[in-house]
């Protein structure tokens, strides 16, 4: 049995679904509301110190950071390694493009929209410029490419799809871009989950209305 501590509307949740979707596993949701401090329960303490979401429990193995999770999924249930081949040069490319979401993509997200959304804070221009820096970066990635790393479908582009449906939802202008745009159209197609990762999105999306 894999339990999945998640919220619907978290990027990196919503990433963890749809990788699990597309090896296959069963994922048993267990919803954690945040706002009433079900993260800082003993219980859920002495699964994850770090009290984050999404937290996976796999018999008895809890996992944290999403990104991690990710790349745990495909290793132990994957059919095939397609998602995170075992070349250690493509390997390394989808790191280095789960670390940019990580540290440069989502974090920017982050920054500028959540203080707006959770303390009401002022929109703060520096932190714009961040989100359209990030932005240029994966549109000079994609140049010429259909994903993000590699020629096919793999983790990183999941991740990334997860971060950039949450841009959409928060009214960012995606089509400046016209390689992310073009690779977006192409990844909701063909990433399984995306409905379900949409449907989160719609659940986010009331914080920006």
């Amino acid at each position: 049995m894999v339990d999945f501590y998640y919220q619907p509307g978290s990027s990196p949740c919503r990433s963890v679904i749809m990788v699990a979707k597309a090896v296959g596993v069963q994922l048993n949701k267990k919803l954690l509301n945040l706002q009433a401090g079900e993260q800082l329960t003993p219980e859920f303490l002495k699964i994850n110190p770090q009290h984050t979401i999404p937290t996976l429990v796999d018999n008895g193995f809890a996992l944290w950071e999403s990104r991690a999770i990710l790349v745990y999924l495909v290793e132990k249930y994957g059919k095939t390694d397609s998602l995170y081949p075992k070349c250690p040069k493509k390997r390394a490319l989808i790191n280095q493009k789960l670390y940019f979401d990580i540290g440069t993509l989502y974090q920017s997200f982050a920054n500028y929209y959540y203080p707006q959304v959770f303390a009401k804070a002022p929109a703060d221009p520096e932190a714009f410029k961040k989100i359209e820096a990030a932005f240029e970066l994966l549109n000079t990635f994609l140049e010429g490419q259909t994903y993000v790393a590699g020629d096919s479908l793999t983790v990183a582009d999941i991740a990334i799809l997860a971060t950039v449906s949450s841009f959409e939802v928060a009214k960012f202008d995606i089509s400046k871009y016209p390689n992310v745009n073009k690779w977006y159209q192409n990844a909701k197609k063909v990433t399984p989950g995306w409905d379900e990762n949409w449907a989160g999105c719609l659940e986010f999306k009331k914080y920006f209305d």
